[in-house]
């Protein structure tokens, strides 16, 4: 829950995402940062149902747990 996104997809999702914004993605890198995307995508919809379900369990609001485990924006989940 409080690990994030792994440094295996981070380091390749950060410098296509950093080549799209200086628009020089060839298409091969725009097809690659397409599926980075969706794995990212999924490990934070999966790491957002954990966050939730543990603060379930323990009643308390979804921010409390996230401030208590030290998760901080702008990715906060």
């Amino acid at each position: 829950i409080n690990e994030g996104i792994p440094a295996a997809l981070r380091q390749p999702y950060a410098e296509l995402i950093a080549r799209r914004q200086a628009e020089t993605l060839t298409d091969a890198e725009y097809h690659e940062l397409l599926q980075l995307i969706q794995q990212v995508e999924a490990l934070q919809a999966r790491r957002v149902a954990y966050l939730a379900e543990l603060a379930q369990l323990r009643q308390v609001p979804l921010a409390a747990l996230a401030d208590s485990l030290g998760i901080q924006e702008p990715n906060r989940f």
